[in-house]
């Protein structure tokens, strides 16, 4: 038998490649996330915009600032002139004010996951931007991260191989027998007023193979695990994004079983969107194995939202239109359009919501924020719409 032209690849060579490429990630790691600088938020807001996000004033602010009941701003020591208000200052006069935007105790707080089985759709850059944006609002946010790869994870400033221990940080030993109760021994504060987080690693993949081992003796824990940990930290937020990986495997299931809404992302192309199209026949099929295992599960929403979106391409356009005629009441208005600006904060693993300086003054990024902003204006609409205690305010908003 003729034998080919090129030589095998050994097993040795296999490894040499894995070391080779770890070599590359450790480096870059060593760029991102230099030891002794822990990522910061550094946004600040004029008085004038702080105003606009707590509803009131401007003048009211300098009020309460005058008769004791918010402190006294801070000011350059040179200049005399303020500094600026930090998220958390701008909470405080929400608190203040009386305008945190929080659910009513009686209102379920809201389980959403952004879920595609397909990678590269723009689920992790979701969630990160949705979580931001509600922060920014004042909702009280919980992010928790279900995928192995660990890119939300990276996003907020952790290193997943240094900073997260799969033993103690991660869903991973929630999912063990004999595990943790209550998932707040994996709550983690970020660098984002208002927003925590469960992060991921790649350790988090071996509880797969608990699941697997589990199934066939214990299946409604295997299934409803992930909701029941929910649960036990509802209480202390009003939104909880799940970020779940990209493939059909018991995590994936977890997530489907415990969220109460969905949001998929889908980039408008034949490849993304045919992927979207089997995601969605796969979705009916497993829910419905799945309400036979466990129970049915209803969703507050599903809605499909078209990312990475691209006008100057035909394609995308007319895949678009497409969507919009199918799913006539199932898209998201709003869409996330293919940005550099998304992609360079990407890389520097940042947000566009975190920005500041100069960066923040172009025309470019002004029309990314604009576009981000839409889409999670939407969805908060959304949200609020399953609490009671906001629908009075949603009609005089003429929302509802």
């Amino acid at each position: 038998m003729e034998q080919s032209a090129l030589p095998p690849v050994t097993l040795a060579e296999l490894d040499q490649l894995a070391t080779r490429a770890s070599t590359v990630i450790a480096r870059l790691r060593d760029r991102l996330y230099a030891p002794g600088h822990e990522k910061q938020l550094e946004l600040r807001f004029n008085v004038r915009r702080a105003a606009e996000m707590v509803g009131r004033s401007d003048k009211l602010i300098r009020d309460a600032e005058a008769d004791g009941r918010l402190p006294e701003p801070e000011k350059d020591p040179e200049t005399g002139r303020r500094t600026g208000y930090s998220l958390t200052d701008v909470n405080r006069m929400r608190s203040v004010f009386g305008t945190l935007p929080y659910r009513a105790d009686s209102d379920p707080a809201m389980v959403l996951a952004v879920q595609n089985f397909k990678g590269g759709v723009g689920k992790s850059t979701m969630v990160c931007h949705l979580a931001q944006y509600l922060a920014l609002k004042g909702y009280r946010v919980c992010v928790i991260d279900c995928d192995s790869q660990a890119s939300t994870t990276s996003m907020f400033g952790l290193n997943p191989d240094v900073d997260v221990d799969e033993e103690e940080d991660t869903l991973y030993p929630f999912f063990r027998h004999g595990g943790p109760s209550d998932l707040s021994f994996a709550l983690r504060a970020t660098y984002w007023p208002n927003i925590a987080l469960i992060p991921a690693n790649l350790g988090l993949y071996d509880a797969e193979y608990e699941f697997a081992a589990r199934m066939a003796r214990d299946q409604a824990f295997v299934l409803d695990r992930l909701r029941y940990g929910i649960e036990t930290i509802k209480d202390r937020f009003d939104v909880i994004l799940l970020d779940p990986p990209p493939a059909l495997g018991m995590l994936s299931l977890s997530v489907l079983r415990a969220a109460e809404a969905l949001v998929i992302p889908a980039p408008p192309n034949n490849i993304d969107f045919g992927s979207t199209a089997h995601f969605l026949k796969m979705l009916g099929a497993t829910l419905n194995e799945l309400a036979r295992a466990g129970g049915e599960r209803d969703y507050a929403f599903v809605k499909i939202l078209a990312t990475k979106m691209n006008d100057t391409k035909s394609a995308h356009v007319a895949i678009k239109r497409m969507m919009d005629a199918v799913f006539p009441m199932d898209m998201i208005q709003a869409v996330i359009k293919d940005s550099a600006e998304i992609d360079n904060a990407t890389a520097n693993l940042a947000t566009v919501y975190e920005l500041t300086g100069a960066a923040t003054r172009t025309d470019t990024h002004k029309r990314c924020r604009a576009y981000l902003d839409a889409v999670g204006r939407e969805i908060e609409i959304l949200i609020r719409k399953t609490w009671p205690s906001h629908h009075a305010a949603l009609r005089k908003e003429g929302l509802l």
